[in-house]
């Protein structure tokens, strides 16, 4: 066994995986053998889920079945809606209330107490996950503006009835395959540190709904899941001052900020997500006469390469992404949860196959030898 200590983790292989693979000198990412771009512009998200759950694309009888049985589970039970509705009245954080929500969902769920080596059940419970969350997080913005819940709709996709219910209207065609390719770019991203809490808890044979939680808390941190958030806000701050986005840099970078979106722990090259997200980022922009989001971030973009040596990752153009398409600005990491649930589920899955309870060590630098004192001697 070997003392090396890597801390983070970094490098250390723990697991095989059929999922996705990342490479991070050539930018390239592929789930189960395609590549992201190809997924991005041909497939729906839920061809996307049904690939990363089952191991292939499902043919049109396979599609329209598995959306039906999507689609059967977006309610969520009045129990848990009114405690959505209770987080809402309190301002909690949003990644707070779905991380309570996901895990209260359990308690209505028929399959919550079957083994978690039952592939199939796990799978069950994954539909129900998946299909809730849009329904939780959409129903929580809206309790939280003073507005109704929006009941899900059977006749629209997953993104489509997201967007419909957060905004009380259904999204134009274009907003519907922008937010599904958003979802699609987002869904797996290899073993990240929300996967890998996901992992970690499905090793130990725990529910489902314990690791998607687990994952969820861990998404909520800004080393993680934050990044387009900081992103979007950095943006309004480049547009509410007085200086062009590279003079705004160079004040933040002078004054010691960081500047969010840019740098990865596996890419080395500019993320592919970015690249097309970028592009959607630049088509929204013009199609609605405000391409300033855009035209700032390409010049942050060069900037950071040209003086730092720096990539853009995914949240750097989601954010400006998902800002023209009305979405309020605190629901942007979320919405990774409700796309990455995919993701998360099917390693959740793929793990406890050839189970391995995860404990890694730790090297101790403390003091040792010491004398327990009495009270009266401390």
């Amino acid at each position: 066994m070997t003392d090396e200590l890597r801390k983070g983790l970094e490098g250390v292989l723990v697991a095989e995986s059929d999922l996705s693979k990342i490479d991070g000198d050539e930018g390239r990412l592929i789930y189960r053998g395609y590549a992201i771009e190809d997924l991005a512009r041909h497939a729906s998200y839920e061809e996307v889920i049904y690939l990363l759950w089952h191991g292939e694309l499902p043919d049109a009888d396979r599609l329209d079945a598995f959306t039906d049985s999507m689609v059967a589970e977006r309610s969520v039970d009045e129990d848990v809606l009114e405690t959505v509705g209770q987080l809402a009245a309190a301002d909690e954080n949003p990644m707070a209330a779905l991380r309570t929500a996901v895990s209260m969902c359990s308690a209505y769920d028929p399959d919550a107490d079957a083994p978690a080596t039952d592939r199939e059940a796990t799978l069950r419970k994954g539909r129900r996950i998946t299909a809730k969350i849009p329904t939780i997080l959409a129903a929580f913005t809206r309790m939280r503006d003073g507005d109704d819940p929006v009941e899900p709709r059977e006749d629209l996709s997953h993104a489509a009835n997201f967007l419909y219910m957060l905004n009380g209207e259904e999204p134009d065609d274009v907003l519907a395959e922008t937010f599904d390719m958003a979802l699609v770019l987002h869904a797996d991203h290899g073993f990240n540190a929300s996967t890998f809490s996901a992992i970690t808890t499905a090793s130990t044979l725990s529910d489902l709904h314990s690791s998607v939680t687990s994952a969820i808390g861990t998404l909520k941190g800004p080393l993680h899941g934050g990044a387009n958030q900081d992103v979007m806000e950095m943006l309004k701050e480049v547009d509410d001052s007085d200086r062009d986005p590279i003079g705004w840099v160079e004040k933040a970078l002078e004054d010691g900020r960081r500047i969010s979106g840019f740098g990865h722990r596996v890419y080395n090259v500019k993320d592919p997500r970015a690249k097309i997200l970028g592009e959607r980022s630049q088509e929204l922009g013009e199609a609605a006469g405000t391409p300033k989001w855009y035209e700032y971030s390409t010049k942050i973009e060069q900037f950071m390469a040209d003086e730092k040596g720096l990539a853009p990752n995914v949240d750097f153009y989601s954010a400006s992404t998902y800002y023209q398409m009305g979405i309020p600005i605190d629901i942007y990491t979320p919405i990774f949860a409700m796309s990455r649930s995919a993701g998360w589920i099917a390693h959740a899955a793929e793990y406890v196959e050839d189970n391995r309870l995860i404990r890694p060590r730790a090297r101790y630098t403390g003091p040792e030898d010491l004398t327990y004192p009495d009270l009266d001697e401390r």
